[in-house]
């Protein structure tokens, strides 16, 4: 079964907020990179994209024939995604014990798992 990691950051630190990211100490720092090092590492594991900052973002909706535009998400900062991957994996749990391992789910985000759709 594939399942698509999504990262939401949350109030995790990132290198993309730099007040945030000097919170951690230089060894911290180099474990976050070393953990996502690891995970990308994983048998089965495709790596993705980590993503530019929420703020970022545009929203389109069609609305009435129309495209309408939105600067920015329409969720909460602490929320917005952060970036994924792809895992190959033969069942959930072995996903679960791949996503507690993403630095993010243990400095205050969340990694969100969702099996892939075959048609």
């Amino acid at each position: 079964m594939q399942y698509v990691m999504l990262i939401h950051q949350g109030t995790s630190p990132t290198p993309q907020r730099p007040d945030e990211w000097a919170t951690l100490s230089e060894d911290e720092q180099q474990q976050v990179y070393a953990d996502y090092g690891a995970v990308n590492a994983t048998p089965g594991v495709t790596p993705g994209l980590g993503l530019q900052l929420p703020e970022t973002a545009t929203t389109v909706r069609v609305r009435d024939g129309r495209t309408l535009t939105t600067d920015g998400p329409f969720v909460e900062t602490k929320e917005a995604l952060g970036g994924y991957f792809v895992f190959e994996a033969d069942d959930l749990d072995a996903a679960i014990a791949l996503a507690a391992r993403v630095p993010a789910a243990r400095l205050g985000g969340a990694v969100e798992i969702r099996p892939v759709l075959a048609w």
